[in-house]
């Protein structure tokens, strides 16, 4: 055979295995439509749209069935911490499954213990405050477990009454009946209600549209006055309901999936002393904060600090980052004087509350592994370095028409859209046009879909920490060009 007929068949049988690869796409596609039920996908008589089917990922890069490679701007649903890829994980997790695949934490294992010892030390470096850590799943279970912890510790000192939670608008913390009743979010609620009964929420703390100063939609920035004065709506809600029928306030420190709604610096620090004087317990929601994703171990470690016992969380719920999404795993930690309440040998002394895959040993040694990486490649500190170069290279885009508002805490940002400057109205065609023009060039954003009616309107932005330089000026070419299209 010549080089011409070689040429010829070489081109016949990548034609060939083309023709093969892209009918075994349309057969998954179809498949997929049959088959799976999507995650917030809205779908005609005619079917669901083919979603996005993904194929691998490496770094911060993910690519689909047909060959093509996007930046995960979003670390999947806000998780891939420690980016894709990692094999170290996945050994970690293929040698404990062979060493002992599952085991309840109605007894115990190694990993377990390891990983609780390893996440006291990512609350409190100093030591000072020591937590036992409940294991689950996901970080809806996670908080649904520090509701019923909260109840009963407060039933266990003899304060019966104390069953009602505050939280805030705006603010999602899961999609269990308690969870969901803690989100402040209409459109995530509606033909779901009734929910679970003593749930109340308060104005969050929009730094952009303050209602006491106007916030930087009129020029200013939200000072030590506006702080108090949105924590002091925690502190009227409890006192109208009655300080002794309250049993917590929930909170991210950083409102994400409702908006990326950064708070006055002092806020967190004064609804920590309102539950102090109160007898209110604080729970920080750390689902989508922790894990290097503010620029520190936890996102309530930017407002709170870390080392002072006295100001740290009575409780604090995480997932996601925990494992960088490689394997389900949740953790509620809670406060060793809280804990220490359930003892006794009353027939309800205990807590009596299970998980059938919570703790899972193989999750667990993933976790330690994952935590390591962070630790030696110092995640959080290059999610703090990163976001604020990224912030930097991001700021010419706040001078366009389009762009009410540009906030960060390390590697999370918001962008919020509207309609003018002037009017500050949402714009939520916008946030499409964006998110859409984006894809196209490569890069996947987020936004925060089905929250509050009208102001679905920020962009997201929650990319892997271990991003490398050429991937953040890959974000901020791309979203710079794409914010000067529109």
């Amino acid at each position: 055979m010549d080089t011409r007929q070689t040429e010829e068949a070489t081109t016949q049988e990548h034609g060939q295995h083309n023709n093969q690869h892209n009918q075994h796409n349309q057969e998954l596609a179809e498949k997929d439509r049959r088959y799976v039920w999507h995650a917030m996908a809205r779908h005609t008589e005619d079917g669901p749209p083919a979603p996005m089917m993904v194929e691998s990922g490496q770094g911060a890069w993910v690519t689909d069935t047909a060959g093509n490679r996007y930046l995960d701007g979003m670390s999947g649903l806000w998780c891939v911490n420690a980016g894709y890829g990692r094999e170290e994980l996945a050994k970690a997790a293929y040698d404990q499954l062979v060493k002992l695949p599952y085991y309840p934490l109605t007894g115990s294992h190694e990993p377990a213990v390891e990983l609780g010892e390893k996440l006291n030390r990512w609350l409190d470096p100093s030591g000072q405050s020591e937590y036992v850590i409940f294991y689950s799943n996901s970080g809806s279970e996670a908080n649904e477990t520090a509701f019923k912890i909260a109840r009963q510790y407060h039933e266990q000192n003899g304060q019966t009454d104390r069953w009602k939670f505050v939280s805030r608008y705006r603010a999602y913390h899961g999609n269990g009946f308690g969870s969901l009743a803690a989100t402040g979010q209409a459109q995530r609620k509606y033909r779901y209600e009734p929910l679970a009964p003593g749930f109340l929420h308060v104005q969050p703390p929009d730094t952009y549209r303050c209602e006491y100063c106007g916030g930087r939609a009129a020029g200013n920035e939200c000072g030590k006055d506006c702080a108090v004065r949105y924590a002091r709506q925690i502190e009227r809600v409890i006192l109208y309901e009655l300080p002794e029928t309250v049993a917590a306030v929930i909170m991210e420190p950083i409102i994400t999936g409702g908006g990326v709604i950064t708070p006055p610096q002092d806020y967190m620090a004064e609804v920590r002393r309102i539950c102090d004087e109160t007898g209110v317990l604080l729970i920080s929601d750390e689902v989508i904060c922790g894990f290097g994703r503010t620029g520190e171990n936890f996102g309530f470690q930017n407002y709170l600090g870390s080392g002072n016992k006295e100001n740290a969380p009575d409780i604090v719920t995480m997932a996601k980052g925990i494992t960088s999404g490689y394997l389900p795993l949740s953790a509620t930690a809670v406060k060793r004087e809280i804990y220490e309440a359930f003892a006794g040998t009353g027939l309800y002394d205990n807590l009596r509350h299970v998980n059938t895959f919570g703790g899972n040993p193989a999750a667990c040694a993933l976790a330690v592994k994952n935590l390591e990486v962070m630790e030696k490649e110092e995640l959080p500190k290059r999610s703090k370095e990163m976001g604020e170069k990224l912030y930097e290279e991001l700021e010419e885009i706040k001078d366009h028409p389009n762009v009410g508002d540009l906030r960060h805490r390390g590697l999370l940002f918001g962008i919020e859209m509207v309609e003018d400057k002037q009017s500050g109205a949402p714009s939520q065609e916008k946030t499409a046009a964006l998110l859409a023009a984006c894809k196209k060039r490569g890069l996947i954003a987020g936004k925060n879909g089905d929250t509050v009616a009208g102001y679905n309107n920020i962009v997201a932005l929650s990319p892997p920490l271990s991003l490398t330089g050429e991937d953040l000026e890959f974000i901020s070419g791309t979203l710079k060009e794409t914010v000067a299209d529109l």
